[in-house]
Protein backbone atom coordinates (compact mmCIF):
# COMPACT_ATOMS: atom_id res chain seq x y z
CA UNK A 1 0.00 0.00 0.00
CA UNK A 2 2.12 3.26 -1.18
CA UNK A 3 2.03 6.12 0.79
CA UNK A 4 2.84 9.73 -0.90
CA UNK A 5 1.21 12.82 0.07
CA UNK A 6 2.53 15.54 -1.47
CA UNK A 7 5.27 17.37 0.67
CA UNK A 8 4.80 20.39 2.70
CA UNK A 9 8.09 22.16 1.99
CA UNK A 10 7.65 23.03 -0.97
CA UNK A 11 7.97 26.78 -0.15
CA UNK A 12 11.06 26.14 2.36
CA UNK A 13 12.78 23.80 -0.80
CA UNK A 14 12.35 26.76 -3.01
CA UNK A 15 13.67 29.14 -0.61
CA UNK A 16 17.06 26.87 -0.44
CA UNK A 17 17.30 27.26 -4.16
CA UNK A 18 16.65 30.63 -4.24
CA UNK A 19 19.15 31.04 -1.90
CA UNK A 20 21.62 29.48 -4.57
CA UNK A 21 20.70 31.48 -7.14
CA UNK A 22 21.33 34.66 -4.98
CA UNK A 23 24.95 33.53 -4.46
CA UNK A 24 25.08 33.01 -8.20
CA UNK A 25 24.49 36.63 -9.02
CA UNK A 26 26.91 37.34 -6.76
CA UNK A 27 29.40 35.53 -8.11
CA UNK A 28 28.33 37.20 -11.72
CA UNK A 29 28.95 40.72 -10.14
CA UNK A 30 32.26 39.86 -8.48
CA UNK A 31 33.38 38.10 -12.01
CA UNK A 32 32.45 41.21 -13.86
CA UNK A 33 34.19 43.68 -11.68
CA UNK A 34 37.40 41.44 -11.76
CA UNK A 35 37.43 40.17 -15.16
CA UNK A 36 37.61 43.84 -16.65
CA UNK A 37 40.26 45.21 -14.02
CA UNK A 38 42.57 42.20 -14.95
CA UNK A 39 42.38 42.60 -18.39
CA UNK A 40 43.07 46.10 -18.74
CA UNK A 41 46.05 45.59 -15.95
CA UNK A 42 47.31 42.58 -18.59
CA UNK A 43 46.99 44.89 -21.54
CA UNK A 44 48.80 48.01 -18.98
CA UNK A 45 51.21 45.56 -17.66
CA UNK A 46 52.46 43.81 -21.00
CA UNK A 47 51.45 40.44 -18.95
CA UNK A 48 49.13 37.81 -21.10
CA UNK A 49 48.87 35.32 -17.69
CA UNK A 50 46.80 38.08 -16.51
CA UNK A 51 44.97 38.54 -19.72
CA UNK A 52 44.00 34.84 -19.31
CA UNK A 53 42.87 34.90 -16.26
CA UNK A 54 40.79 38.01 -16.97
CA UNK A 55 39.16 36.35 -19.79
CA UNK A 56 38.89 32.82 -17.39
CA UNK A 57 36.92 35.73 -15.06
CA UNK A 58 34.64 36.80 -17.55
CA UNK A 59 33.51 33.30 -19.09
CA UNK A 60 32.55 31.90 -15.07
CA UNK A 61 30.10 35.02 -15.65
CA UNK A 62 28.47 32.40 -18.19
CA UNK A 63 28.61 29.65 -15.39
CA UNK A 64 27.20 31.61 -12.68
CA UNK A 65 24.35 32.72 -15.13
CA UNK A 66 23.44 29.23 -16.24
CA UNK A 67 23.51 28.11 -12.21
CA UNK A 68 21.55 30.83 -11.52
CA UNK A 69 19.07 29.56 -14.01
CA UNK A 70 19.23 26.32 -13.24
CA UNK A 71 18.42 26.82 -9.93
CA UNK A 72 16.04 29.32 -10.30
CA UNK A 73 13.58 26.26 -12.90
CA UNK A 74 14.55 23.98 -10.05
CA UNK A 75 12.76 26.04 -7.38
CA UNK A 76 9.37 25.65 -9.10
CA UNK A 77 7.04 23.63 -7.40
CA UNK A 78 5.65 20.30 -9.57
CA UNK A 79 3.42 20.39 -11.62
CA UNK A 80 1.51 18.04 -13.42
CA UNK A 81 4.36 17.31 -16.27
CA UNK A 82 7.34 17.51 -13.42
CA UNK A 83 5.51 16.01 -10.09
CA UNK A 84 8.83 15.42 -8.81
CA UNK A 85 9.27 19.21 -9.41
CA UNK A 86 12.10 20.53 -11.26
CA UNK A 87 14.82 19.54 -8.83
CA UNK A 88 16.44 17.91 -12.09
CA UNK A 89 17.54 21.57 -14.18
CA UNK A 90 20.28 21.92 -11.22
CA UNK A 91 22.45 18.85 -12.79
CA UNK A 92 21.79 20.09 -16.36
CA UNK A 93 23.46 23.47 -15.14
CA UNK A 94 26.18 21.62 -13.38
CA UNK A 95 26.53 19.68 -16.54
CA UNK A 96 26.87 23.29 -19.19
CA UNK A 97 29.22 24.57 -16.35
CA UNK A 98 31.46 21.49 -16.22
CA UNK A 99 31.63 21.35 -19.79
CA UNK A 100 32.42 25.12 -20.27
CA UNK A 101 35.18 24.89 -18.07
CA UNK A 102 36.91 21.82 -19.75
CA UNK A 103 36.43 24.19 -23.32
CA UNK A 104 37.62 27.14 -21.69
CA UNK A 105 40.57 25.54 -20.28
CA UNK A 106 41.32 24.27 -23.93
CA UNK A 107 41.39 27.64 -24.75
CA UNK A 108 43.50 29.43 -22.88
CA UNK A 109 46.09 26.05 -23.35
CA UNK A 110 46.03 27.32 -27.18
CA UNK A 111 46.60 30.89 -26.75
CA UNK A 112 49.21 30.13 -24.21
CA UNK A 113 51.21 28.36 -26.49
CA UNK A 114 50.68 31.02 -29.08
CA UNK A 115 52.28 33.63 -26.64
CA UNK A 116 55.38 31.20 -25.91
CA UNK A 117 56.15 30.95 -29.45
CA UNK A 118 55.90 34.52 -30.00
CA UNK A 119 58.19 37.39 -28.73
CA UNK A 120 57.15 40.02 -26.47
CA UNK A 121 57.91 42.30 -23.58
CA UNK A 122 58.60 42.12 -20.03
CA UNK A 123 55.36 42.04 -17.62
CA UNK A 124 54.98 45.23 -15.09
CA UNK A 125 55.57 44.76 -11.34
CA UNK A 126 52.62 46.36 -10.21
CA UNK A 127 50.58 43.59 -11.70
CA UNK A 128 51.09 41.54 -8.73
CA UNK A 129 49.41 44.22 -6.36
CA UNK A 130 46.41 43.46 -8.44
CA UNK A 131 46.65 39.53 -8.31
CA UNK A 132 47.57 39.71 -4.54
CA UNK A 133 43.90 41.47 -4.92
CA UNK A 134 42.55 39.47 -6.72
CA UNK A 135 42.93 35.86 -4.61
CA UNK A 136 41.92 37.24 -1.65
CA UNK A 137 38.62 38.23 -2.73
CA UNK A 138 38.43 34.95 -4.66
CA UNK A 139 39.37 32.87 -1.73
CA UNK A 140 36.44 34.59 0.66
CA UNK A 141 33.80 34.06 -2.14
CA UNK A 142 35.09 30.43 -2.33
CA UNK A 143 34.63 29.53 0.75
CA UNK A 144 31.68 31.61 1.34
CA UNK A 145 29.99 29.49 -1.75
CA UNK A 146 31.76 26.29 -0.91
CA UNK A 147 29.80 26.41 2.59
CA UNK A 148 26.69 27.52 1.26
CA UNK A 149 26.59 24.63 -1.66
CA UNK A 150 27.24 22.02 1.33
CA UNK A 151 24.65 22.71 3.63
CA UNK A 152 22.59 23.15 0.40
CA UNK A 153 23.88 19.82 -0.83
CA UNK A 154 23.61 21.38 -4.35
CA UNK A 155 25.89 20.33 -6.92
CA UNK A 156 25.55 23.14 -9.23
CA UNK A 157 26.68 25.66 -6.45
CA UNK A 158 29.39 23.44 -5.66
CA UNK A 159 30.13 23.86 -9.15
CA UNK A 160 29.90 27.43 -8.95
CA UNK A 161 32.33 27.50 -5.89
CA UNK A 162 35.01 25.93 -8.07
CA UNK A 163 34.70 28.66 -10.61
CA UNK A 164 35.91 31.12 -8.07
CA UNK A 165 38.46 28.51 -6.73
CA UNK A 166 40.16 27.44 -10.19
CA UNK A 167 40.21 31.75 -10.69
CA UNK A 168 41.93 31.86 -7.24
CA UNK A 169 44.59 29.16 -8.79
CA UNK A 170 45.00 30.80 -11.96
CA UNK A 171 45.49 34.14 -10.25
CA UNK A 172 48.06 32.21 -7.80
CA UNK A 173 49.96 30.83 -10.91
CA UNK A 174 49.97 34.34 -12.99
CA UNK A 175 51.55 35.76 -9.73
CA UNK A 176 54.45 32.80 -9.76
CA UNK A 177 54.41 33.44 -13.64
CA UNK A 178 55.20 37.36 -13.70
CA UNK A 179 57.23 36.75 -10.10
CA UNK A 180 59.89 34.48 -12.41
CA UNK A 181 59.29 36.33 -15.40
CA UNK A 182 60.96 39.35 -13.44
CA UNK A 183 63.28 37.52 -11.04
CA UNK A 184 65.05 35.75 -14.43
CA UNK A 185 64.50 38.50 -16.89
CA UNK A 186 62.38 35.89 -19.06
CA UNK A 187 59.34 37.18 -20.46
CA UNK A 188 57.44 34.00 -21.78
CA UNK A 189 57.16 32.51 -17.72
CA UNK A 190 54.09 34.28 -17.25
CA UNK A 191 52.65 32.26 -20.32
CA UNK A 192 53.79 28.95 -19.26
CA UNK A 193 52.47 30.11 -15.80
CA UNK A 194 48.90 30.34 -17.97
CA UNK A 195 49.43 26.95 -19.59
CA UNK A 196 49.68 25.79 -16.54
CA UNK A 197 46.96 27.13 -14.83
CA UNK A 198 45.01 25.49 -18.33
CA UNK A 199 45.58 21.90 -16.91
CA UNK A 200 44.34 22.63 -13.62
CA UNK A 201 40.87 24.42 -14.92
CA UNK A 202 40.34 21.61 -17.21
CA UNK A 203 40.83 18.66 -14.41
CA UNK A 204 38.53 20.49 -12.05
CA UNK A 205 35.87 20.56 -15.30
CA UNK A 206 36.38 16.68 -15.05
CA UNK A 207 36.08 16.56 -11.45
CA UNK A 208 32.59 18.45 -11.63
CA UNK A 209 31.13 16.03 -14.40
CA UNK A 210 31.36 13.31 -11.57
CA UNK A 211 29.30 14.28 -9.31
CA UNK A 212 26.93 15.64 -11.82
CA UNK A 213 26.94 12.27 -13.61
CA UNK A 214 26.20 10.49 -10.62
CA UNK A 215 23.08 12.05 -9.86
CA UNK A 216 21.87 12.40 -13.54
CA UNK A 217 22.21 8.53 -13.17
CA UNK A 218 20.35 8.21 -9.96
CA UNK A 219 23.51 6.86 -8.40
CA UNK A 220 23.02 5.70 -4.94
CA UNK A 221 23.45 8.30 -1.78
CA UNK A 222 25.65 7.32 0.56
CA UNK A 223 25.32 4.21 2.19
CA UNK A 224 25.23 5.77 6.35
CA UNK A 225 21.98 7.65 4.46
CA UNK A 226 20.18 4.37 3.92
CA UNK A 227 21.31 2.75 7.32
CA UNK A 228 19.62 5.87 9.33
CA UNK A 229 16.87 5.46 6.77
CA UNK A 230 16.02 1.96 7.42
CA UNK A 231 16.82 2.29 11.30
CA UNK A 232 14.51 5.09 11.53
CA UNK A 233 11.54 2.61 9.72
CA UNK A 234 12.36 0.13 12.27
CA UNK A 235 11.91 2.07 15.17
CA UNK A 236 8.23 2.61 13.98
CA UNK A 237 6.02 0.22 16.50
CA UNK A 238 4.10 -2.14 13.94
CA UNK A 239 6.59 -2.41 11.65
CA UNK A 240 8.06 -5.81 11.76
CA UNK A 241 10.77 -6.06 8.75
CA UNK A 242 11.46 -4.12 6.15
CA UNK A 243 12.59 -5.08 2.23
CA UNK A 244 14.03 -3.18 -0.42
CA UNK A 245 14.91 0.78 0.70
CA UNK A 246 15.77 2.97 -2.81
CA UNK A 247 16.76 6.39 -2.03
CA UNK A 248 17.29 8.84 -5.31
CA UNK A 249 18.77 12.62 -5.45
CA UNK A 250 16.36 15.13 -7.01
CA UNK A 251 17.73 17.88 -7.25
CA UNK A 252 19.04 19.05 -3.24
CA UNK A 253 16.41 16.57 -2.09
CA UNK A 254 16.16 12.79 -1.35
CA UNK A 255 13.34 10.48 -2.32
CA UNK A 256 12.80 7.27 -0.48
CA UNK A 257 11.09 4.19 -1.82
CA UNK A 258 10.44 2.02 1.29
CA UNK A 259 8.96 -1.86 1.94
CA UNK A 260 8.16 -2.62 5.17
CA UNK A 261 6.45 -5.68 6.99
CA UNK A 262 3.55 -5.79 8.93
CA UNK A 263 1.11 -8.35 10.98
CA UNK A 264 -0.67 -10.01 8.02
CA UNK A 265 -3.84 -10.06 10.18
CA UNK A 266 -4.05 -6.30 10.48
CA UNK A 267 -6.49 -3.96 9.13
CA UNK A 268 -5.97 -1.49 5.92
CA UNK A 269 -7.07 1.57 8.22
CA UNK A 270 -4.04 0.03 10.76
CA UNK A 271 -1.56 -0.73 8.01
CA UNK A 272 -2.13 2.99 6.42
CA UNK A 273 -1.59 4.13 10.04
CA UNK A 274 1.80 2.36 10.31
CA UNK A 275 2.73 3.66 6.74
CA UNK A 276 2.21 7.01 8.01
CA UNK A 277 4.23 6.51 10.96
CA UNK A 278 7.51 5.38 9.34
CA UNK A 279 7.16 8.43 6.56
CA UNK A 280 6.43 11.05 9.28
CA UNK A 281 9.58 9.67 11.19
CA UNK A 282 12.06 9.76 8.46
CA UNK A 283 11.05 13.38 7.33
CA UNK A 284 10.79 14.55 10.83
CA UNK A 285 14.32 13.22 11.66
CA UNK A 286 16.00 13.72 8.16
CA UNK A 287 14.96 17.29 6.62
CA UNK A 288 16.84 16.22 3.35
CA UNK A 289 14.13 13.99 2.46
CA UNK A 290 11.30 15.52 0.69
CA UNK A 291 9.00 12.37 0.40
CA UNK A 292 9.09 8.53 1.58
CA UNK A 293 7.04 6.67 -0.54
CA UNK A 294 5.70 3.18 1.63
CA UNK A 295 4.80 -0.15 0.76
CA UNK A 296 3.16 -2.12 3.15
CA UNK A 297 3.18 -6.22 2.62
CA UNK A 298 2.63 -8.67 4.86
CA UNK A 299 5.57 -9.27 6.85
CA UNK A 300 5.48 -13.10 6.09
CA UNK A 301 5.91 -12.64 2.24
CA UNK A 302 8.02 -10.09 2.38
CA UNK A 303 11.65 -11.02 0.45
CA UNK A 304 14.70 -11.50 2.18
CA UNK A 305 15.99 -8.02 3.11
CA UNK A 306 19.49 -9.19 2.44
CA UNK A 307 19.33 -11.02 -0.75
Amino acid sequence: MPVNDKPATIAHKAERYLSGARLALLGVMVNAFLGIVKILAGLLGNTYALIADGVESLLDIFGSLVVWFGLRVASEPPDDEHPYGHGKAEVVASFVVAFTIIAAAIGLAVQSIREIMTPHGMPAAWTLWVLMVVVLVKGILYRKVIRAGDQLGSTAVKTDAWHHWADALTSVLAFIGILVALWLHEPTADDWAALAASFIIAWGGINLLRPAMREAMDTAPPRGLVDEVRALASSVPGVLALDQCRIRKMGLDFYVDLHVGVEPTLSVREGHRIAHAVRKVIRDAKREVADVLVHVEPEDELEDADE
